[in-house]
């Protein structure tokens, strides 16, 4: 028997409770886990309240990031032992391999020994928010020293990860926050600037930043009618790459810009890089050697333990964080 986490309605926090299950066997070509520590994301609770890419089936189970020990491998398991430190590169099937519990079985070809020099909660924390911004960053825009790059709600995870990435890339990075009291932190983290202006104003603060060379790049998650002003701030020729809509609402395609400017405004997606064999091994260099060097270092907003998963929810869902939300078990 594991103790795992798993709900039967969709709703608030409070439908997340904590059962004891057997799990399937071992297959083959998958290792277990004894759960160290367990990164949460957003997807997690939107599956929660019934928002998610797949409609849950209950009793659902979820989870898409963790750190632990292997306990035992499958017959086909080749590189991994029990006893390795690892974590796991979130799979494209929350559903079939969830990770909130105190032992998961997790396909190995998604499993990583990780540097020694990160915490539990840290490799918890990594694959999530650093593949997704390596594969804007790096696969998509090819961002070099000479860009200038912009980051909206860089507060979050995955906008840390992009500041980072950004910086050991020599670009220059301008991040947005909507309060004022963040503005220290991510400057802290390694934004050059922070614009907390909306609007216009933000468009005359970002050109006062920059003088004649706009941001050729801009990493948006929140879409929506904000678009159009981010097309405003983007240098000729720019990308505008929307990996979220947490707006909620209808982008406009701002043709009245994007046209004569030139400009490409794409959408992308974690498992571009997942699902793809080539590119994951090349954001798997490039990440754990940057880990390993202490040029990525994942930022814990704050950390619960394994019986606090709704408190972690709440506050996962307060928006109030800045860095990862981790719940240790």
């Amino acid at each position: 028997m594991a103790r795992v986490i798993q709900f039967d309605r969709v709703g608030e926090p409070d439908v997340l409770k904590i059962v004891d299950v057997d799990l399937p066997a071992l297959a083959a070509d998958e290792v277990s886990i004894k759960v160290k520590a367990i990164g949460l994301n957003r997807a997690e609770a939107l599956l929660r309240r019934g928002k998610y890419a797949f409609p849950p089936v209950f009793p659902q189970r979820m989870g898409y990031e963790a750190a632990g020990i292997i306990d035992a491998v499958g017959a086909q398991v080749q590189g991994l032992i029990p006893g390795d430190a690892v974590s796991v590169i979130p799979s494209l099937a929350m559903d079939r391999w969830p990770t909130y519990g105190e032992t998961i079985h997790y396909p190995a070809r998604y499993v990583v020994k990780h540097p020694e020099n990160l915490s539990w909660e840290q490799a918890a924390s990594a694959w999530m928010q650093y593949i997704t911004a390596y594969g804007a960053l790096v696969d998509v825009a090819e961002v070099t020293s000479d860009d200038y790059v912009m980051v909206t709600a860089a507060s979050s995870s995955v906008g840390i990860a992009a500041i980072q990435i950004a910086n050991m890339l020599g670009a220059r990075v301008i991040a947005t926050s909507r309060t004022e009291s963040k503005r220290q932190a991510l400057l802290d983290i390694g934004a050059s600037w922070v614009v907390t202006s909306q609007g216009e104003k933000s468009v005359a603060e970002v050109k006062e930043i920059t003088g004649d060379r706009p941001p050729r790049v801009i990493f948006d998650c929140i879409g929506g009618e904000g678009v159009p002003t981010l097309c405003e701030i983007l240098a000729p020729g720019g990308t505008l790459i929307e990996y979220g809509n947490l707006s909620g609402e209808n982008t406009p395609f701002p043709a009245s810009l994007a046209i004569p400017k030139g400009l490409t405004i794409r959408g992308f997606a974690y498992s571009e890089i997942v699902g793809n064999a080539a590119r994951l091994a090349n954001a798997k260099t490039f990440i754990l050697a940057a880990l390993s060097r202490g040029e990525l270092k994942p930022v814990i907003a704050k950390s619960f333990v394994f019986d606090q998963i709704v408190a972690a929810h709440q506050y996962l869902e307060a928006n109030a964080q800045l860095g990862k939300i981790v719940v240790t078990v």
